[in-house]
């Protein structure tokens, strides 16, 4: 089983990825941890490094998630025919998921450290329709409609109980 998992900060990528991995033993590369800099707040890493790091995590396990809001790192992904999921819930969702986001150790020193980027990541959020490049949702949505392979799309709020409909009818089986 391979998916991708693209959408907003806050849509419910990392949750959604968290539950597949740890519900069907998918190894699990949540995308902010290759296209940034180590313990660097909005310091871009090399976007071929960062593509390679992809391709390389991909190569490297027979059964994967891959989630961010990159669009041209989920295309690397996608050139190895995974399950593509793109979560649209809306800004309010997003906005909600934002506030609500328990800490996340593995990008911030601390849930004060994540909590003093809170403003810059709302109007980020707020920002998803408007704005251009691979974080958009012109790109996803792009991304999305070009992509030849399996795929879902969800505009509501997405549950962990939604994913057996999101994988399929047999949610051990390879996709």
């Amino acid at each position: 089983m391979r998916v991708a998992i693209i959408g907003n900060s806050g849509s419910g990528k990392s949750t959604l990825a968290q539950v597949l991995a740890t519900t069907h033993c998918l190894e699990r590369l949540d995308l902010d941890t290759v296209a940034w800099e180590p313990d660097k707040v909005a310091v871009a890493r090399d976007p071929a490094s960062a593509a390679r790091d992809v391709a390389d995590f991909c190569d490297a396990h027979e059964r994967w998630v891959v989630e961010g809001c990159y669009a041209g790192l989920i295309g690397i992904a996608l050139q190895r025919s995974p399950l593509l999921l793109f979560i649209e819930p809306g800004v309010a969702v997003c906005l909600d998921h934002c506030r609500r986001r328990p800490w996340e150790p593995h990008k911030y020193s601390s849930k004060h450290a994540q909590d003093r980027n809170l403003p810059l990541l709302l109007t980020w959020v707020e920002d998803y329709y408007v704005r251009d490049g691979d974080p958009s949702f012109l790109a996803h949505q792009a991304l999305f409609d070009a992509y030849a392979g399996p795929k879902r799309k969800f505009t509501a709020r997405v549950e962990p109980a939604m994913m057996y409909d999101a994988i399929g009818a047999d949610p051990g089986g390879a996709i």
